[in-house]
């Protein structure tokens, strides 16, 4: 362990010490050079505090999301830097070695002053778009309209309105207060339904218990109906012992039944209007491992007629490829959520990309597989990383035609 710590610390020193290069470049101050390394040894302080008092029984998410923000913020800029200063460094030794065969004199050329600026400059934009996105970034909520077709769709249920939220990782915020804005925007969608699709918690229902009175405000004539997340479980957290485990969903399920929420565990509710019904159908997580597979669809869609018009609530979008979509139920629409776009990535109108990509195929919004839907929703609030670049908090507005 001592012996890993030291190799770590070795390659940072290393890396430093090339970064600063691009430092020593552009200034000649001195106290400006001692500032960068003053700066430098502060944050690398923090950081080692920082990990080594991080610890799974910890409920307190803060420690956490230094870390992350740290990394972000100080390191990741930092290797762009060293992406540019090797370039420089790669053009410098091919001149070199040209004027070995060119002439009678060599030399080694000197560091240009346009990759080492370069290299800062990227890396400055980079770090602050970090930090805007934990300061204003994960507050930056919208709604995205949806329409979707649903085949067999009841009469009474034309223009039916559902908004669908999902992974709030209430215990990622400290201050519900700032979420008010998020609530009122549900609301004004004036949906007759509302859906979350799990992971309430990162995984201690006690984190969700100073957010019941501002989630109870949340208005629906026709309910609000949720589900279980991978996190919801608890299963990333340390327990005093077995029973305090066992106690965990059953005292989430109460707290979210405060706030007004009905959990769905492997069932369906029916929503009945003018004698005509849409079956709402929710099942625990079902991801592919080491994600847990609690999730069984037919149960939840026992006694539920093929041709009828259903909606099911799961989670992760793995589950609509692996099973949903070619199941004996015939579920039309599949609401999901999980990735969160990473909380990173572009998302434009014609353009989206997000590094989760290379994970999760279906990450984010609307794909059609075999004549199923299934939406993935980017998510309500953060996990680990304390904020969002590009990829905004999601509240899903579905219009059903």
């Amino acid at each position: 362990m001592q012996k890993n710590i030291l190799i770590v610390a070795g390659i940072l020193f290393v890396l430093e010490f090339y970064v600063y290069q691009a430092f020593k470049t552009i200034t000649a101050n001195t106290t400006f050079r001692i500032a960068y390394w003053v700066l430098t040894i502060g944050v690398y302080g923090v950081l080692l505090y920082e990990v080594l008092n991080v610890n799974r029984a910890d409920r307190d998410h803060h420690r956490i999301q230094i870390v992350a923000s740290i990394f972000l913020i100080f390191m990741i800029p930092k290797l762009m830097v060293i992406l540019f200063l090797f370039v420089d460094d790669l053009i410098r030794l091919l001149k070199y070695i040209t004027t070995i065969f060119a002439s009678s004199e060599t030399y080694y050329p000197s560091r240009r002053k346009f990759f080492s600026v370069s290299g800062l400059a990227i890396a400055g934009v980079f770090a602050a778009l970090v930090i805007d996105g934990i300061i204003f970034g994960k507050y930056r909520h919208f709604a995205r309209q949806v329409k979707i077709k649903i085949p067999n769709l009841p009469e009474s249920f034309k223009g039916y309105k559902i908004v669908q939220i999902s992974d709030v990782h209430s215990g990622s915020f400290f201050h519900p207060e700032k979420l008010q804005h998020a609530i009122d925007l549900i609301n004004e969608q004036k949906a007759d339904l509302v859906l979350f699709t799990g992971d309430m918690v990162n995984n201690f229902a006690e984190e969700f218990q100073p957010f019941i009175p501002l989630f109870s405000t949340i208005k629906a004539p026709d309910g609000k109906l949720s589900v279980l997340g991978n996190h919801d479980y608890g299963d990333y957290a340390d327990w005093k012992s077995p029973e305090e485990k066992a106690q965990n969903i059953p005292k989430l399920i109460q707290f979210q039944k405060e706030a007004g929420f009905e959990m769905l565990r492997n069932e369906h509710r029916i929503i009945e209007k003018n004698g005509e019904k849409l079956y709402i159908l929710g099942v625990e997580n079902w991801g592919e491992k080491p994600f847990p597979q609690y999730g069984d669809l037919d149960k939840a869609s026992a006694g539920i007629p093929v041709e009828a018009a259903k909606i099911l609530m799961s989670h992760d979008p793995t589950h609509f490829d692996r099973v949903v979509k070619t199941h004996k139920s015939n579920v039309h629409l599949t609401l999901s959520g999980h990735t969160h776009g990473m909380q990173f990535g572009i998302d434009l109108k014609n353009v989206r990309w997000s590094p989760v990509q290379f994970r999760y195929k279906k990450w984010a919004d609307l794909y059609e597989s075999e004549g199923k839907n299934l939406y993935v929703n980017r998510g309500f609030g953060v996990l680990g990383f304390p904020g969002r670049v590009g990829i905004k908090p999601e509240i899903t507005v579905f219009t059903l035609e």
